[in-house]
């Protein structure tokens, strides 16, 4: 898969850096919100970013490893919970509309039939993948149509205006599937990527150990393996079709509000990609999920909030899009000590 991402241009970065630090503040006050602000304008090649037509994709998809035991809930509940998304009942429903969010719905991959429906783009590739157990998740062909699916739809919405792109998820089972893309993409020890996802007791936490390093052991991959493999092995089709929009939407110079664990793994396989994605990336929040410590690290990231979320659906990306509107706001908005009349420090 090949995907040309722009590599992010320095030569504004001068600019930039002297218009937030000559707004009537102390030089660093206004801490990460002074990074963000540099590089969404770096990003755009603006002195005065905008943010306009902002939108959160919700991919959805079934993994065949559920039923075999490495969640706390039955597979059902991913359709019945994408039923709650188009109802508007979910806590992603609630915080996209306070937020000022456009939200859509993708079926990448649901064991389910919703037929038509309103706010709900059928971009099923298969209904769930299969049992990465005992073969693997899907086939190069299925992945490959999952990862140009999702690059297709964030282009259509970057041809329709939108200028930033959030990213959350649903699928029973993928947490599991993030631990295992977590560890072999970064080499971080299994254990140390495996959490209680939907909220597993000690047994079951056990229990998801024991089938994940099962897992592991059928693939027999190389430490070296490349991300595609990985994907193909044990990713679901949300995850792939997660990964292929990010790089579509940077492709076109969206910004990319990513969310916590499962939403992080789609980002390592896009990393791996196209590394210049990662200059596109707003890290959101840090899930409390073990392995998304061992993302974090490995992308070199460090998220704008940290409040113990391990929800998914994008609920941390859209509780973080305050503060981007705010970085931008303050550069667009603010005045500068010239403007003011104020002087500076000596």
């Amino acid at each position: 898969m090949h995907f040309s991402i722009p590599s992010l241009d320095s030569a504004i970065v001068a600019a930039l850096q002297a218009k937030i630090d000559n707004k009537t503040k102390p030089r660093g006050a206004l801490g990460q919100l002074e990074a963000l602000a540099l590089q969404i304008g770096r990003v755009q090649q603006s002195l005065k970013p905008s943010l306009k037509a902002p939108h959160l994709l919700v991919f959805a998809g079934d993994h065949g490893a559920a039923k075999a035991g490495v969640s706390a809930y039955p597979q059902d509940v991913t359709w019945q919970m994408v039923e709650n998304f188009l109802a508007g009942g979910a806590a992603i429903n609630v915080f996209a509309r306070h937020n000022g969010l456009q939200l859509q719905v993708i079926d990448a991959g649901v064991a389910h039939d919703f037929g038509m429906r309103d706010g709900l783009i059928d971009a099923k590739i298969a209904p769930g993948t299969r049992n990465y157990l005992v073969e693997p998740a899907m086939s190069a062909q299925q992945r490959d149509a999952a990862l140009a699916r999702g690059a297709e739809l964030a282009r259509d919405l970057a041809g329709q205006g939108c200028q930033v792109l959030g990213f959350g998820e649903m699928g029973i089972g993928n947490t599991a599937s993030a631990s295992l893309i977590t560890h072999c993409l970064t080499t971080t020890p299994l254990a140390e990527c495996i959490g209680r996802g939907t909220g597993l007791d000690d047994a079951g936490l056990a229990r998801k150990h024991k089938l994940l390093a099962q897992a592991i052991t059928r693939a027999a991959l190389p430490v070296d393996v490349d991300a595609l493999t990985v994907l193909a092995e044990f990713g679901g089709f949300e995850v792939a079709m997660m990964a292929g929009a990010m790089l579509g939407a940077a492709e076109r110079g969206v910004l990319l509000l990513i969310d916590g664990f499962i939403v992080g793994a789609a980002l390592l396989v896009a990393a791996r990609i196209a590394p210049e994605i990662l200059g596109y990336a707003i890290f959101c929040h840090r899930s409390s999920e073990p392995g998304h410590q061992a993302q974090l690290h490995a992308l070199g990231a460090e998220p704008l909030l940290d409040l113990g979320l391990r929800l998914g659906e994008g609920t941390g990306a859209a509780l973080a899009w305050p503060l981007v509107r705010a970085a931008v706001a303050f550069l667009n908005e603010m005045a500068s000590f010239d403007s003011a009349g104020v002087s500076e420090k000596l």
